[in-house]
């Protein structure tokens, strides 16, 4: 009986431990997210600029795209690990 609360004691303590890094990449996720989102309006604005400007119109909208793909797959990362620590927590929560 010892040995089964001890082996319940480590899952418990390596589900929290991949919860803590779990929160850690999700929140270095949200940054990258944060930092894509900006680069994204800024390439934005700086495409209408030079769209009225009548400058380097196509580049700046190859490069506004890239950086519209890279906010979406940030997203869905995001999104997987939002799931993925959903799950865990249930699985906790499924302990009590």
């Amino acid at each position: 009986m010892d040995d089964s609360f001890k082996l319940l004691e480590g899952r418990i303590r390596r589900a929290v431990e991949r919860l803590k890094q779990l929160q850690s990449e999700t929140e270095s996720l949200r940054a990258e997210l944060r930092e894509a989102r900006s680069r994204a309006e800024a390439a934005e604005e700086k495409v209408a600029a030079e769209a009225t400007a009548g400058g380097e119109h196509a580049e700046l909208a190859r490069k506004a795209e890239a950086l519209g793909r890279e906010v979406k797959t940030l997203r869905r990362e995001r999104e997987d690990l939002r799931g993925r620590i959903e799950r865990l927590v249930d699985l906790l929560d499924g302990l009590e």
